[in-house]
Parts: C-alpha cells; sequence; structure tokens
C-alpha cells in the first residue's frame, strides 16, 4: 500500500502535504593520500565511490584544517574524519613522520556513550589499523589501563574526558601527546549550557595537548545547521572551516503535516481537547504497518514510546496477531547486541515498526526505513530534518509525517508550513563565555596545570576576571609559576556540564527499602514533595517525607483517586541592563536577572474530571537563580488604552506563556530551557513587564537570541494565540503544562490585544 495513500484516507487531519523531488549523488574521485589498507576497508564495506562533500572535508582535514561537515543524514560524514584518522594511525604504523608528532593517535568525543560504542563497532574492519577502545563509565579498570597503555583510537564523551582524562593527563600523556585527530561528532547537539561546558573542556583539552608537544587537527561532524563553521569555532576556538554541500543522493519524499482533532463534548464552559498526538501516531504506525512499510516513530518520552508502540501493537493484534509482533520499542539501557538485533530486524523487514526516544538518534546507525513519524515539534527544523532524514536512505520514496501536539509550537507550525519548510536552519545557540561555566573550568584547569597569563587568550576575553574572582574567593592562590588550585577537593568536580542541577533526588519505596527512581534536583521540589503523587512504571505511589539535607524521598505503595501539582511563587528582580530599545510607549530590554522560585503548595485534582478537591500548603526553601532575560514593557498610559485594569494580569501571563512556547521556533531550545514572569507593575520598571529568562544560572544564550529577533517572536506569538480554535484558551495556544501558577489567570482575548499594542510601536 502506497503510505501517500494511508495518508490521504485521513485527509481532514492534514494541513499540509508537500512532494520533494529525488535528488542525483555528485561523484568524487579518491584522494590519492588514502592508504591502500583503508581504502580495502572501505571496499569490503561496499563504498567503492565517493560523494564530493566526504572528499572535499577528508581533503582539508588531511591538510590539517580544521574542518566541519554539515550535511544531512545518511550523507557518509563519518568518512570524513575516519579516513585521515586511520591513514594517519596506518602511516605512524610504518614510522612515519607526522608533523613532528610521537605515535599518533584520535580522540573521538560523541555526546553519548552508546553513540561512542557503536562507532567502534562500524570500525570492527579496521582492526589491522587501529587499536580502538571506548573509554567511558561502563569500563572495568583492567579495560581503561588498556586503553591508556596501549589504544591509538580512543571513542568518548565530554563527561569522561571532562571527569577523568584531562584531571589525570600525567597518566594520559602517551595517548595526549600523540593527538593528531580529534573528532566531535554530532556537534549540533551541544547547544545552550552545555555547548558552553564543551567549548571550555576543549579549551583544556588543546592546552594538556600543547602541554605533551601535539597540536591535533579538529575535524567536527554536524547535521544540517546554520553557520556551522561560526558554531564550530566558538565550540573550538579555532578557525574551523565548512563544508555544507550535501552530494549524496536521496530518493523522492512526501512531507505531511498533522494535527489531531479536538475531542467531541466539550461544551463552551470547558477547555478544549485534541486528541494525543501519541495515540494518532500509533493508528498512523498501524496503518503504515498493515502496509508493509518500515516506519520508526520518534517519540519525545520513553512512557510516549511505549504508548505509540503498544497502541499500534493491540490494534495490529486484533487485524493479524503475527504483525503485532513486528512492532517494538527502543528503550533506554539497551545492550550493544540489543540494539544491533532491532537495526538488523529493522533493515533486513523482519521488524516493520519501531517507536523510539529521540535519543535513538545518539545510539543506532538506521538504515533503509520508507517512513517517519515525528510525535510532535523535536524542537528545532535541523532536528526534524534530521528524523526525516531517516527514511528513503537507500534511494526509495520515503514519507515523513510530523503530528502536533497540544503545544503553542506545534500548533503554529502545522498551520504555517512555510516557517517549518522554507526557512533555512538554526544555528546552536551557546556562549562560551558564560562566567558561570568558565569558572569552574579555570578552576579545573589550574589543578591540572598551573594558570598563567599566557592562558588568558585560550580561555576567552573574561578569563583574568574569573581568575581573580577565583583568587579573592580562596580557590586559587597565585605563585611565581602561575595560579593554583588550593583545595584538596577535585575541582572538575565544580563543573556540572549536563546541567543536572546538582546530584539526583533518591526515591525509596519505605516498605522494602529498595530504591525505586531517582529525580533531577531541578524538579525534585515539585515533584516529590510531601504529599506528591508518584507514578513509577505505571504504579502510583505516596511521597511520605521529603529529605532535602540528604537527597531522599520516602513514598509507599498507594492508588489515590488523584494527582498533584505543585504550585509555586516566582519574583524576579533586574540586576543589570546590558541591552535596551525603545519602540515609542514600549520597551524591549536584555540583561541580567535574579529569579527566586519557591513551591508553596499542591493541588488534588479528582483523576478523569481534573476536579480540584483541595490544596495544601508546603514549607520549601527558595531556590534562587541568577541568569539572563528579555522583557518588554508597556507603558501605563499605553495599557489604559486598549484594556480594562481588570483584563491585564490575565492578558499579561497569557502572552508570556504562549511567548515561551514560540521561542524554540526561532532559537535552539526547548520550552522547559526558558522561563518567564509576567506583571501588570514591576517595581523595577514601574510597568507592565513580561519576562522570559534562561533556566540556567549565567544565561544560555536563549533570551539573547529573543531580543536580537523580538519583533518576529512577538508576532508568531500573536499570530499562534489568534489561529488556535479554542474560545477562552487552551494547551495549543496559552496553558502552560508548567506553570506554577495553575494557568490562573488566563485571558486569551486580551493577550492578543496586548501583544497588538505592542507590535503597533515596534520597528
Amino acid at each position: 500500500m502506497d503510505p501517500v495513500d494511508i495518508v490521504a484516507r485521513h485527509a481532514d487531519r492534514v494541513t499540509h502535504l508537500e512532494h520533494i523531488e529525488a535528488r542525483d549523488a555528485v561523484y568524487a574521485d579518491w584522494p590519492a593520500w588514502v592508504d591502500p589498507d583503508v581504502r580495502a576497508m572501505y571496499a569490503a564495506a561496499g563504498v567503492t565511490h565517493l560523494w564530493s562533500h566526504q572528499a572535499e572535508a577528508a581533503e582539508l582535514a588531511h591538510q590539517g584544517q580544521h574542518v566541519v561537515i554539515a550535511t544531512g543524514t545518511a550523507s557518509g560524514k563519518s568518512f570524513a574524519y575516519q579516513a585521515p584518522a586511520l591513514t594517519a594511525l596506518a602511516a605512524g604504523r610504518t614510522g612515519s613522520p607526522l608533523r613532528g608528532f610521537r605515535s599518533p593517535t584520535v580522540l573521538y568525543l560523541s555526546p553519548t556513550k552508546a553513540l561512542a560504542a557503536d562507532q567502534l563497532l562500524g570500525l570492527s574492519g579496521a582492526s589491522g589499523l587501529m587499536r580502538g577502545a571506548t573509554v567511558d563509565g561502563d569500563n572495568s579498570r583492567e579495560e581503561r589501563v588498556w586503553a591508556r597503555d596501549h589504544a591509538n583510537y580512543i571513542l568518548t564523551n565530554p563527561d569522561t574526558l571532562h571527569l577523568t582524562m584531562l584531571p589525570a593527563h600525567a597518566r594520559w600523556s602517551r595517548f595526549l601527546g600523540g593527538l593528531h585527530y580529534v573528532v566531535i561528532d554530532e556537534c549540533h547537539h551541544y547547544r545552550g549550557v552545555f555547548g558552553a561546558h564543551l567549548a571550555q573542556i576543549i579549551r583544556r583539552l588543546r592546552r594538556i595537548a600543547l602541554h605533551y608537544g601535539a597540536d591535533p587537527t579538529f575535524i567536527l561532524a554536524s547535521a544540517t545547521i546554520a553557520q556551522p563553521g561560526v558554531s564550530a569555532g566558538r565550540i573550538t576556538g579555532l578557525d574551523v572551516r565548512a563544508v555544507t554541500e550535501d552530494a549524496s543522493p536521496h530518493g523522492p519524499s512526501t512531507i505531511v503535516l498533522w494535527e489531531p482533532p479536538l475531542l467531541p463534548g466539550n461544551d463552551q464552559t470547558q477547555t478544549p481537547i485534541r486528541r494525543p498526538a501519541t495515540t494518532e501516531a500509533g493508528e498512523i504506525l498501524t496503518d503504515l504497518v498493515v502496509g508493509g512499510v518500515r516506519t520508526l516513530a520518534f517519540v519525545r518520552s520513553r512512557r510516549g514510546a511505549e504508548t505509540v508502540s503498544l497502541g499500534a501493537q493491540r490494534r495490529l493484534g486484533e487485524i493479524d496477531p503475527d504483525l503485532a509482533s513486528r512492532v517494538a520499542t527502543y528503550r533506554g539501557g539497551y545492550l550493544p547486541e540489543d540494539r544491533r538485533e532491532l537495526e538488523r530486524q529493522l533493515r533486513s523487514g523482519e521488524l516493520l515498526g519501531l517507536a523510539s526516544t529521540n535519543a535513538l538518534e545518539l545510539g543506532i546507525d538506521i538504515a533503509g526505513l520508507d517512513a517517519v513519524i515525528s510525535v510532535g515539534y523535536p524542537g528545532t527544523r535541523a532536528a526534524l530534518q534530521q528524523q526525516f532524514g531517516r527514511a528513503g536512505r537507500a534511494g526509495q520514496a520515503a514519507l515523513g509525517v510530523m503530528v502536533a501536539r497540544d503545544d503553542p509550537l506545534d500548533t503554529y507550525l502545522v498551520h504555517h508550513p512555510e516557517a517549518l519548510l522554507d526557512t533555512p536552519v538554526e544555528a546552536t545557540v551557546f556562549d562560551p563565555d558564560n562566567p558561570y561555566v568558565l569558572g569552574p573550568h579555570l578552576a579545573a584547569a589550574a589543578q591540572e596545570l598551573p594558570l598563567t597569563e599566557t592562558d588568558f587568550e585560550l580561555f576567552g576575553p573574561r578569563t583574568e576576571d574569573g581568575v581573580n574572582a577565583l583568587t579573592e574567593a580562596g580557590l586559587l592562590r597565585r605563585r611565581a609559576g602561575g595560579w593554583f588550585w588550593t583545595k584538596r577537593e577535585r575541582a572538575s568536580d565544580l563543573a556540572d556540564i549536563r546541567s543536572s542541577g546538582g546530584s539526583p533526588v533518591q526515591i525509596v519505596d519505605a516498605a522494602t527499602g529498595r530504591l525505586i527512581g531517582t529525580v533531577d534536583a531541578a524538579s525534585a521540589d515539585s515533584t516529590v514533595h510531601e504529599g506528591a503523587v508518584y507514578v513509577h512504571q505505571g504504579d502510583s505511589f505516596l511521597v511520605d517525607e521529603y529529605d532535602l539535607e540528604h537527597g531522599i524521598a520516602v513514598v509507599h505503595r498507594d492508588n489515590p483517586d488523584y494527582s498533584t501539582m505543585a504550585r509555586s511563587l516566582t519574583e524576579i528582580s533586574i540586576t543589570d541592563v546590558e541591552r535596551e530599545h525603545v519602540w515609542g510607549d514600549a520597551g524591549m530590554t536584555f540583561g541580567s536577572v535574579d529569579v527566586a522560585r519557591q513551591v508553596v503548595s499542591f493541588l488534588k485534582r479528582r483523576s478523569g474530571s481534573g476536579e480540584v478537591l483541595g490544596e495544601e500548603i508546603l514549607d520549601l526553601p527558595s531556590r534562587s537563580l541568577e541568569t539572563k532575560a528579555v522583557w518588554w514593557t508597556l507603558s501605563p498610559s499605553a495599557v489604559g488604552r486598549v484594556l480594562d485594569p481588570a483584563d491585564v494580569p490575565g492578558a499579561a501571563h497569557a502572552a508570556e506563556h504562549a511567548a515561551i512556547g514560540m521561542l524554540p521556533l526561532l532559537a535552539t531550545c526547548d520550552r522547559w530551557d526558558i522561563g518567564g514572569v509576567s506583571t501588570a507593575m514591576h517595581p523595577d520598571t514601574g510597568m507592565l513587564t513580561v519576562f522570559v529568562y534562561d533556566g540556567y544560572p549565567g544565561g544560555a544564550g536563549f533570551a539573547e537570541r529573543g531580543y536580537e529577533v523580538a519583533a518576529r517572536w512577538l508576532q508568531v506569538t500573536r499570530d499562534a494565540i489568534d489561529a488556535c480554535e479554542c474560545s477562552g484558551g487552551c494547551p495549543s495556544c496559552v496553558h502552560s503544562p508548567k506553570c506554577g501558577n495553575g494557568n490562573e489567570p488566563l485571558d486569551k482575548a486580551a493577550a492578543i490585544v496586548l501583544l497588538d499594542a505592542l507590535l503597533s510601536q515596534s520597528p
């Protein structure tokens, strides 16, 4: 059955359908410098021709030019780093000199352990050319010692490099002193604070490598993003050439944007609810599997992936029990052999459908698919292209379906396809000079080798201020040889590179003492406070005790007929104005703020109906966050001309929610990366003010991006609210799943009036 015919059966849910023509390959000659054994390895794997972008990137790397290759999924990016790296190792095997290096080595970095392990497995044909090893938290002591003493191709992740290899660099001196190439794979995933941390880790690596006499060439691989050379330059601190012209072939494809229908039975007084995107995706997956279409469904959460898979299996079981067994779920914790078996079954056609979290993109290399379903916008246009690119990789026709969640951004995009399909992909956003990131890495660098003034240029323009602040705090001490770390503790432990917010809170079953799960520190107050209902693998628990000091929540199994939702108070104060633009009676500002948030109570809501059964007060501490924000203001006189005083709080609150939902359209962030506060009269401005702030200490670059594109951002926010079918506000426009005030007050109509007043004065 033709996948497009399957989609046509649900034409009432399709908001846009677009056909993309096939693309022919552009070939290039093999570089003469590729070692014959390396070329034979590729020939044995069936690679006999090169696409021009592969040859161009590999040639630049071989010449010693730092390079980033940013092309589509399945465009052979790995050749760009494997060919020069393996050729260098082959030359080292014969004793050939390589720019004065010792015996050459290669370091490969990926965001996840799974991808590094997958890469090493993919290099099994190069065993005669390299001594490869993964180094991560899963290694035994013996495996790590072997890698340190013998490996010349090490595959690891930023966490292990930061916490293990660099602090103990003397033990790794053989490997680090021979560094010829450093590969940074999937570099588009390094954004926000994580990107800033990686940038400083790479600077520390460059410093240590130089200490041992190495000056490696950096090769980065990325999905298609805007300005890849700029992003790669920020990561490495070096001049990086970009190769972006994708010369690989691709079959014809069809892109479908899909909006689930509103559920019937809601009267005018109730908030309209759409059919869940996971339910829709399960039905689409069912139809495609029945049609013999090999399909991968990307879902944002593990629970959502299970829902899609189980829904499809249940429906397929009613049609043909044999088909139900040909659908599976990819879950976290799979062993490499299990991942390979899934890949084999999907490629061979034994497995027709797979529902997976987005993490699969960094764990399994799956080819030969016919269709991809993206359940919800994955956060960036580049990520959506990456997911859709999984289908049609063998040259066959492909189908990509994006099913909108009940979310303002998803709703906007399926009704404005030009913003999704006709707009250039985003650039990654991060600030390597974030002082909250820079400080801990300067401390780590000082413990690795004393800091000197010659290091200031390497670590960036704020280095001197950072060193002085660390010295005043007693963490560094200046001596004749430079600045030294003064503490017995490991300085590398100061940097939380994945912004987990500290050690996770452990959830313990009171009856058995068994650890049943963990929750990250940042969300623990609102998730496992006393009295909270906590759901784990389908089982419900009630929290009896929340021990903040020791990071433990004690629970007991229960089955209450209600759920709980934490309520919080957030106050924000302006500490510094960095950039400002006046729009007549309105203003747009970017600067530093202090955000104080406190979980103060929780609501009990009856399961099913959502009826509020009661509210209980909590006594939890206030949490402070110093970060960056963008905020806009409107003078009292301008507000008074368009709104009644009673409508102002609901208008500002609704506009805040919608703006948070829409910023990911213009910045490489998720709505959970940012927060907001709105007030009819803020004490620091004396006016109606709406803040949107980065949810990370020191900022992550998202709010600053909002400031830079403010007029466009507010326009798409206004249009998204106005286009929603609901009458008074719903999750598709102004309701927020993370609102600490229970989505009260909200005024959809007044928010449109407020945004019109702002936009009428914009440049």
